[in-house]
């Protein structure tokens, strides 16, 4: 396929499917309208499975169905859920140099027996996801705040103040993206990304999932994760300029506790124009998503057929029986 064709085929296509997915450690997680599948690749080569079914936060509660609070209610539980399979898949691949599996510490053989095997998982997922959202905010808000303040030191324009900060956070994002994705590991896992993403526009584009047809999508898809990301930092950056155009707030604490203030309402926005740009498709929305798209090369890379393979075997599991019920 050529890469006008791809390109075309990324922008384009009648159907829309709800169905996506995470990659894993050596594998793939998708999600269809009532499933939730995980596929690992063992070392010996062959597939582990986990499969399990999905009860949306909203039948229990209908408040988390609403605008703007659903975006936030289903970033956490993807956090949640990437988490707990990201844990799951790593079972089949202990660090190299490991040897034989270590006897866990006094401390965790304790815990594991105050609170049970469940409850310890529970509280390792709950830190994880903890450290996980602060090590975000660390990177994208704490240390752009601290060093936009050093602007005070050759100018007392908050406007300046405001456009050091924005620069910094894409600057940072950026940055970090890159490294991530020199990591060999990491690079590994980015190519499962690339073959989630291939086998969804296979789909899409109502062909046969098969290792063949899948290889001749593009790798970057519109409504991703990474697209997710980057439009969380466009709108605080957004947000936070109209805000402190207003307020005008020079002191570092509180400039960053105004950001953490913000941050439910930036990511419910976020979510709410992914939406959007996903349920349409014309020139402005082709425009708007194009910036995500980009920053899709810092993680995707092109998959080989052993990845696709898990890709296919992933969504098949998660399709539903009923044709056209997962149609965005």
């Amino acid at each position: 396929m050529s890469k006008r064709k791809k390109k075309e085929a990324c922008c384009s296509g009648g159907f829309k499917t709800t169905c996506g997915g995470q990659a894993l450690i050596e594998g793939i997680m998708m999600r269809g309208p009532k499933k939730q599948a995980a596929v690992v690749r063992r070392a010996d080569g062959e597939l582990e499975i986990k499969e399990q079914e999905l009860h949306p936060l909203r039948e229990k509660c209908p408040v988390w169905g609403w605008p703007l609070v659903r975006g936030v209610v289903t970033f956490l539980d993807s956090m949640v859920n990437g988490v707990k399979m990201l844990m799951w898949s790593a079972e089949f691949y202990p660090e190299e140099g490991d040897g034989p599996a270590q006897e866990p510490s006094k401390f965790e053989k304790w815990l594991e027996k105050k609170l049970g095997s469940a409850k310890f998982t529970s509280l390792l997922i709950t830190i994880a996801v903890i450290l996980g959202i602060g090590l975000s905010v660390v990177l994208f808000f704490l240390l752009p705040t601290l060093l936009g303040g050093f602007v005070k030191l050759f100018t007392d324009s908050m406007l300046v103040r405001n456009v050091a900060e924005s620069v910094l956070k894409i600057v940072i994002f950026l940055a970090y993206l890159a490294i991530c994705s020199r990591t060999k590991d990491i690079h590994r896992v980015f190519q499962y990304h690339g073959a989630e993403h291939k086998a969804i526009f296979c789909y899409e584009q109502g062909l046969p999932l098969t290792v063949d047809n899948v290889r001749t999508q593009p790798r970057r898809h519109p409504r991703c994760g990474t697209s997710f990301l980057f439009v969380v930092i466009i709108v605080s950056i957004l947000v936070s300029t109209v805000v402190f155009s207003f307020w005008q707030v020079d002191h570092f604490l509180l400039r960053f506790g105004a950001h953490l203030v913000m941050l439910p309402l930036i990511v419910g926005v976020s979510y709410e124009f992914n939406r959007w740009c996903g349920r349409h498709d014309n020139a402005l929305t082709r425009v708007l998503v194009a910036p995500g798209l980009w920053m899709q090369g810092f993680t995707t890379y092109e998959p080989d057929d052993s990845m696709i393979e898990v890709a296919i075997r992933a969504l098949e599991l998660v399709l539903p029986e009923e044709k056209g019920s997962d149609e965005w």
